[in-house]
């Protein structure tokens, strides 16, 4: 009676865990490589990346951009409540094609992802000091 309660609940192999070195077919070893690869997003035809310099209130705030001009941005209303941007922040604004001295602001960098512009050299134009 015993043996047929432990059938009825199927066959059971022992799981064995794996080490910290393994790696699994199909990886890469990333430890071995130094480097972890990372995507960060680059500004396309009418984007710049910019710093936060000051808050005006509201969704309006003054970014000085890669290119060297200061520009008055705000945050269009799809984003208010998910970009919290404070001075000093890295961001990515879309410029107004009417007028070169507006634009919105359509994303904000992590810190991972500065230090990646850096290293690309993408933040050279901006003088706040990273």
């Amino acid at each position: 009676m015993i043996m047929e309660e432990q059938n009825a609940f199927g066959d059971f192999e022992e799981v064995q865990e794996e080490t910290a070195g393994a790696v699994k077919p199909g990886q890469q070893n990333l430890q071995n490589l130094g480097q972890v690869p990372m995507r960060v997003r680059i500004p396309r035809k009418g984007e710049a990346i910019g710093v936060v310099t000051q808050r005006y209130g509201g969704n309006r705030m003054e970014i000085s951009c890669n290119d060297g001009k200061v520009r008055n941005c705000r945050v269009p209303g799809r984003y208010k409540r998910s970009l919290w941007l404070r001075p000093k922040d890295v961001v990515l604004i879309q410029i107004w094609p009417d007028d070169d001295g507006k634009g919105d602001i359509i994303f904000k960098y992590t810190p991972n992802s500065i230090s990646q512009l850096q290293k690309r050299g993408l933040l050279k134009g901006i003088q706040d000091g990273f």
